[in-house]
């Protein structure tokens, strides 16, 4: 396997309802991560998605955008992990060229959740026969979640806001995100509607629409593309008991743990070289036990780490540098493609007034399902 650098980004303002068709925002997407690396010519595209089936009645859209994109005859497939379909992209486009099947691949990222009705659809992510059957959602498997983090550690009933109060802070400085016009205080977190006991609306990503993607060449011929490629350092997939129930305990991510400690050891970094962390915050409550999992944090105290800044830009570990999934909005199937465009505008010095300060490892987690997948990438320069 050969080393792999990123030397192109492209991505589109994050919007609530956007007025550009499914393909299009896709192909242009593609067409801008394509001219950041200075190519007219790739070899595959691989398309991170995971509603258009249920919202656009279209199937087969990697080679629908290629060829939108005016690169017919190329390889184009679709990769599914649903909500953590970007990352897969990523990493079959990071496979792709490592093994040398490809010298040049772009990874997509492209949702439109603002066609028709999306919260039943991604249900689907759970268990049909003995989760949907029974009325569990995606975010009624949250709410659960926290409701036992709150029995079991004690932490007060505030304990979550300040994932939600840092992400809308960063988010003011990313013109991409979809909330960057926007203010909230401890207080309008603390006080926002419930959603399903205790979550709050605070708690939850938005349903949004957006697309992002990435070019990946071999690292040896980086610089030809880039005067700043970043390096793919590690691509690591694990998994755990599908349902939530089923787990010896809940609150353990172990798809998060596992994946991690597989991603660091393919880099040779320790979780103490992590610059910064994009955390997979669709929900507050997955944000805190990511951090727990990595071993940021001990178990139960990863609110701590928020309630005491810790996680700020200016922080020991800043997390969701550029709004994350809550407050850059939550595009699913391109979400992780946007995380890794931030963290190459990160690594390379171009995250403006939200830049980590000597940033030079990058750790992206995303997540599919109520964290049955969970896909970790490490960058670095």
């Amino acid at each position: 396997m050969r080393p792999v650098s990123i030397v192109g980004i492209g991505q589109l303002p994050v919007e609530a309802a956007s007025a550009r068709s499914l393909r299009d925002l896709g192909a242009t997407a593609v067409r801008l991560a394509m001219t950041d690396a200075g190519v007219e010519r790739v070899d595959a595209l691989f398309c991170g998605n995971m509603l258009s089936d249920e919202l656009q009645g279209q199937k087969h859209l990697a080679a629908l955008i290629a060829d939108e994109a005016g690169l017919r005859g190329i390889e184009a497939l679709d990769v599914g992990a649903v909500t953590a379909s970007g990352a897969g992209a990523v990493r079959m486009a990071f496979l792709s060229v490592a093994s040398g099947q490809a010298d040049l691949a772009v990874a997509l990222g492209v949702e439109k959740m603002s066609d028709g009705v999306a919260m039943p659809a991604i249900s689907k992510a759970l268990d049909a026969d003995r989760e949907v059957a029974h009325g569990a959602t995606m975010i009624s498997r949250n709410a659960e979640l926290l409701a036992l983090y709150f029995e079991r550690t004690r932490a007060p009933a505030h304990a979550m806001v300040w994932f939600a109060v840092n992400a809308h802070k960063n988010a003011r400085n990313n013109p991409y995100a979809l909330f960057h016009k926007m203010r909230v205080s401890p207080r309008k977190a603390a006080t926002s509607r419930i959603v399903h006991a205790p979550l709050r609306l605070y708690d939850c990503a938005p349903i949004c629409d957006g697309a992002a993607a990435v070019v990946l060449a071999p690292a040896e011929q980086a610089r030809a593309f880039s005067d700043h490629p970043v390096r793919i350092l590690a691509s690591a997939v694990a998994t755990d008991r599908f349902r939530v129930d089923d787990r010896a305990d809940p609150l353990l991510l172990e798809g998060s743990q596992l994946s991690a400690h597989k991603a660091f050891r393919q880099a040779n970094v320790h979780r103490g070289d992590v610059s910064f962390f994009e955390a997979h915050d669709a929900f507050s409550i997955m944000a805190c036990l990511q951090l727990e999992a990595v071993g940021f944090a001990a178990p139960g105290q990863g609110w701590r780490m928020a309630a005491e800044r810790r996680i700020g830009i200016r922080g020991t570990l800043p997390i969701c540098t550029m709004g994350g999934l809550k407050a850059r909005g939550h595009p699913i199937g391109a979400s992780a493609v946007y995380q890794v465009v931030e963290s190459v505008l990160q690594l390379t010095g171009r995250a403006g007034k939200n830049q980590v300060r000597a940033a030079k490892v990058a750790l992206i987690q995303s997540i599919g399902g109520a964290a049955s997948t969970v896909i970790t990438h490490i960058l670095g320069v």
